[in-house]
């Protein structure tokens, strides 16, 4: 099943052509990651080995190149933890979902990990980053305006939810036509079978 192994390539490649764009022509893709909606829909859809590999590697794998060759950082920190806790969770939601999968039912699942993402990644950052204040109005800080030089967090969590949401009804478009192609080119049943 060579499938997953180029979604794995794609995201990679998605996520570190996204961080090196940053201050360009195209730094609104900056944010705007397939990642989530992968975790959510390889649970669902692929064979149930993928279901936690393929996300958890491509962030590692992304992040390893990312850190690396951009940030000039150590390829992995502490801090990455609760983004791959958050992706953990999103697979879970997509295996709960495997049995009854449907559009609406994907694009909820969509929202509450994407919110869950936020909400772990933003709540890690209030407890580790010493700039924000200690306290509910610190920790609303970290979900609204963020900390002074830098985008407000509002914004990472709108791209989140837009990203997400549209890599998700892309995943599904996509198998939705697969389907449907591989439905028509199928043998019609011969007089003999019937």
């Amino acid at each position: 099943m060579i499938a997953p192994f180029f979604l794995l390539f794609a995201i990679v490649a998605f996520r570190i052509l996204s961080a090196f764009s940053a201050g360009s022509d195209f730094s609104w893709i900056s944010n705007f990651s397939p990642l989530a909606a992968v975790a959510l829909c390889s649970a669902v859809y692929l064979p149930k080995r993928f279901a936690f590999f393929l996300p958890l590697a491509a962030l590692w794998l992304s992040d390893l190149c990312i850190n690396t060759f951009h940030y000039h950082q150590p390829p992995f920190s502490l801090a990455a933890l609760p983004a791959y806790a958050a992706l953990a969770l999103i697979a879970a939601i997509g295996l709960r979902l495997r049995s009854h999968p449907s559009t609406i039912s994907l694009l909820i699942a969509t929202i509450a990990g994407s919110t869950l993402f936020f909400l772990f990644t933003n709540t890690a950052a209030w407890l580790a980053e010493p700039a924000y204040p200690k306290s509910l109005a610190g920790w609303l800080q970290s979900f609204t305006t963020g900390l002074p030089a830098y985008p407000p967090t509002w914004l990472f969590f709108r791209n989140s939810l837009l990203s997400d949401s549209f890599f998700t009804l892309l995943f599904i478009t996509s198998l939705s036509l697969c389907s449907s192609k591989n439905s028509r080119l199928a043998p019609a049943p011969s007089s003999a079978s019937r």
